[in-house]
């Protein structure tokens, strides 16, 4: 049974730090590009960082650059994003999605709230 389980979210202030983190099971973890994603409420789920299977490649969106960092650890089969100073607009339900030719998997999402 595939599962993806996010964790970390919560509430932070502006230009603060959170780690989040997605356990993997069920499924080849290391053969997979890992994503994050984003929903802010009334928009559209928005990519927000991917990394290849073993690392070697990472892409950001512009909105995210140089703040946040994804990473993973193939042997604990979790997916990392590392989320430092924090901004308002990054307030969103943070998924991460596992992805194989059509082989795709979606978390539950786990809140992040940047508020004063």
């Amino acid at each position: 049974q595939v599962q993806l389980g996010e964790s970390g979210g919560g509430l932070v202030q502006p230009g603060g730090s959170l780690r989040l983190s997605c356990a993997a099971s069920g499924f080849t973890f290391s053969s997979y590009v890992m994503s994050w994603y984003r929903q802010a409420p009334g928009k559209e789920r928005e990519l927000v960082a991917y990394i290849s299977p073993a690392a070697t490649s990472t892409n950001y969106a512009d909105s995210v650059k140089g703040r946040f960092t994804i990473s993973r650890d193939n042997a604990k089969n979790t997916l990392y994003l590392q989320m430092n100073s924090l901004k308002l607009e990054d307030t969103a339900v943070y998924y991460c999605k596992a992805a194989l030719l059509s082989y795709v998997y979606w978390g539950q999402g786990t809140q992040v709230t940047v508020s004063s």
